[in-house]
């Protein structure tokens, strides 16, 4: 028995890896493009490993995708790799058509074709769990019910158009050729390995380092934060108990404003790492020009998770937060390797 699993260096592919691994013994197979965001030192510790095989490629590479298929015969394959920074997307929209539609439909493709070589015990227990976002979805009015999985999509950005095309593709492939799709929409994921593009690492590094902490517009806008462990336990769920061609969305039940969110990392940094003039993280705070489209507000309901699966998050926003927080004063090492100077000009040109 293995796992396929696409997007694997990235911030939550890598995640699920390693806990994966942390509970199961069954072999994963690990396939990344290895762009600006994913980081083969995130799968470090597993090196020399034998239940773990990680391969430099892209899912769009059609005979590559074949023949891991054909070698690894895979129980399921678990899609987390895509192209998924707003602003990015705004900046360079080609990308990720490219990686989230064009990638998932030959990586789509590719998995029909090894599925229908498969006999049919095999072919009823396979699965191909798609990794989705709530921005699909959309931006919900300050007091509008929470997205729920039967919300009409109505993307606003690049990124979550290209999101919401894949989406559509998993789905047309389960209706019109059966294969067996799971789909999962998460809310704001935070935790060890985010590269620091994000607004969680990019605050907690800009702080340490003395640097402007820049939020945009007036910081209000409100989202739904989910710690990236609880996302991998509710998506292991999911493919141990989804019903096939469903749909579960994933969330925290932790909405915050992203100023209050600053404000509570710059608090917790006061407290584990301050500043050697005494004064709060809080002074660094600035204000930047809002960016284009900025979606107001997203909520994740994870009813229908809770109750058909039985799965409800571990972590609080507030213990979710302290851990991340220690884990990027533990690791700052692994900052300072994935802050190139590419990184560095691409900030200065967003927030200036």
């Amino acid at each position: 028995m293995t796992i396929l699993v696409t997007g694997s260096a990235g911030f939550i592919g890598s995640n699920f890896v390693l806990d994966w691994f942390a509970g199961h013994d069954e072999p994963v197979v690990s396939l990344d493009k290895l762009t600006y965001a994913g980081n083969r030192a995130n799968l470090g510790s597993l090196d020399g490993d034998e239940r773990h095989t990680f391969v430099h490629g892209d899912i769009g590479d059609s005979p590559l995708v074949a023949g891991l298929l054909k070698q690894h015969q895979p129980r399921a394959v678990l899609n987390f790799a895509a192209e998924s920074h707003v602003d990015r997307s705004i900046l360079g929209p080609e990308d990720f058509i490219q990686t989230n539609v064009v990638g998932t439909f030959h990586l789509l493709e590719a998995v029909r074709a090894y599925w229908c070589t498969l006999d049919t015990p095999h072919k009823v227990e396979f699965r191909f769990l798609h990794v989705s976002t709530d921005e699909v979805y959309g931006s919900l009015a300050p007091d509008a019910p929470a997205f729920t999985e039967n919300n009409p999509y109505q993307p606003n950005s690049p990124y979550s158009a290209s999101k919401a095309a894949s989406d559509h593709l998993v789905r047309a492939y389960h209706h019109t050729y059966g294969l067996p799709v799971l789909t999962t929409n998460c809310s704001n994921n935070y935790g060890p390995y985010h590269f620091p593009e994000k607004l969680i690492p990019l605050v907690i590094r800009n702080a340490l380092a003395g640097e402007a902490l820049p939020i945009y517009g007036d910081g209000q806008q409100i989202r739904d934060w989910l710690y990236v462990k609880d996302h991998c336990s509710a998506i292991r769920r999911v493919l141990e108990a989804g019903n096939v061609g469903e749909t579960y969305n994933v969330g925290g039940w932790n909405e915050k404003a992203n100023l209050e969110v600053v404000h509570h990392i710059c608090d917790t940094l006061d407290q584990e790492a301050p500043r050697s003039d005494g004064h709060s993280y809080r002074e660094q705070i600035n204000f930047v020009k809002d960016r284009p489209g900025h979606d107001r507000r997203y909520a994740i309901d994870a009813t229908r998770l809770e109750r058909e699966l039985g799965w409800k998050p571990a972590e609080t926003f507030e213990t979710g937060i302290a851990k991340t927080v220690r884990w990027y004063l533990d690791n700052q090492g692994w900052v300072e390797n994935v802050v190139s100077g590419a990184y560095r000009e691409w900030l200065s040109r967003q927030y200036s």
